[in-house]
């Protein structure tokens, strides 16, 4: 299908972007705006976790198109940090432990602020009436309908309270309309090919100068010692054997294979080529590695594309929303590894294997401080 333009407001502040009409709006959100606050669990409108708000009115992303939503002003939990019915529901929701896994708490939150605000006090079988189209599969609604009930005791309804003021700026694409904060970092891009590769473009920055980085890239063995998991057997000339090894969870693969190596002096660029399989599991994976040095004041950027496609297990892994987190995870570990080998330091650290769990353990930490309004 073709892709057409759309221009809403998200959070407050014009964008625009590009669509499929199949495209529906939580993809859209998710995808070229970067706001994962906004979560996928059925897909076919019965969990309400995908609820965003629509002209005020709570609605599930999942089942509407993006392009049906020209014009129109769509808020995200991520845009309620300066709301007050918000950070009384968030502190109520702290308060009461109101989440377990966490999952459903977007789109609870959104539907809990439409009941605080459309109908202010009303008792427990309402707001149970009301939240009948979020499902919460840990918590038993207790703890949510506690805290719920207890920011709207008292309150009054607020006409039109879900109106808000949108900045009148002129449409300009996503990137730039869209604050930092609630986009996905601008060093990192996640999209897939018509070859069925996947396509993450990042950005590395490195406190050392690019001759140094440069030439660090060059030894295949000392930048394995940088990246969790990796290790090196051979070097024969442009081509190396190796393995990585990861651990997601109760998967465990150790990827066994071979690259090539491409380099360019001259514009400082270079290239890796390679293919692996875990013997184990099953799971083969198949990339390359693009990338460029350039001076960046003091230190080093190195801009990055990766193309890759993975099968077997572990391909249930390559969405965007997770590899984009997990790589942004990993190339700060590396960046700071390979920054620590070339100045000498101490290493931020090597773990024998890649682990996923411990690297999404600092994820859910901090979308729960951005959630909650926590450091």
């Amino acid at each position: 299908m073709t892709a057409q333009p759309i221009e809403l407001t998200v959070n407050g502040r014009k964008v625009s972007g590009m669509a499929e009409p199949r495209t529906h709006l939580a993809d859209f959100l998710r995808g070229p705006l970067g706001l994962t606050g906004t979560h996928l669990g059925c897909e076919q409108g019965v969990c309400g976790a995908c609820t965003v708000l629509i002209d005020g009115s709570p609605q599930r992303s999942c089942l509407t198109f993006a392009v049906s939503c020209e014009g129109d002003e769509v808020r995200t939990v991520e845009g309620f940090d300066d709301d007050p019915v918000m950070a009384d529901l968030r502190e109520a929701f702290a308060a009461h432990h109101a989440l377990q896994c966490g999952y459903c708490t977007p789109g609870m939150l959104v539907t809990a602020r439409d009941i605080a605000t459309r109908l202010g006090d009303v008792d427990e079988q309402t707001i149970r009436r009301e939240l009948s189209g979020n499902i919460c599969r840990c918590t038993g609604y207790v703890g949510i309908v506690a805290a719920i009930r207890q920011v709207v005791a008292g309150r009054q309804p607020q006409a039109q309270a879900w109106r808000f003021e949108a900045r009148q700026e002129t449409a300009a694409p996503v990137a730039e309309a869209m604050p930092a904060a609630a986009l996905a970092p601008a060093s990192m891009d996640f999209s897939t090919a018509g070859d069925g590769f996947s396509v993450l473009k990042q950005q590395v920055s490195v406190a050392a100068p690019a001759g140094q980085v440069w030439d660090a890239l060059g030894d295949i063995r000392r930048i394995a010692a940088c990246l969790p998991g990796a290790a090196v057997d051979t070097v024969e000339g442009s081509r190396v054997t190796g393995s990585l090894t990861v651990s997601f969870g109760p998967i465990k693969a150790s990827f066994a294979g071979e690259g090539e190596v491409a380099r360019d002096d001259a514009s400082r660029t270079g290239a890796v080529k390679g293919r692996g399989r875990d013997a184990k599991g099953g799971s083969s994976a198949t990339g390359e590695i693009a990338y460029a040095v350039h001076p960046d004041g003091q230190g080093t950027r190195i801009d990055v594309e990766v193309r890759y496609k993975l099968t077997g297990p572990l391909a249930q892994f390559g969405r965007s929303a997770l590899v984009t987190d997990f790589a942004r995870r990993m190339t700060d570990l590396f960046a700071a590894n390979l920054t620590a080998m070339l100045t000498g330091a101490e290493q931020a650290g090597k773990p024998a294997e890649l682990s996923f769990l411990s690297i999404l353990g600092a994820m859910l930490k901090d979308r729960l401080a951005r959630l909650f309004g926590r450091n």
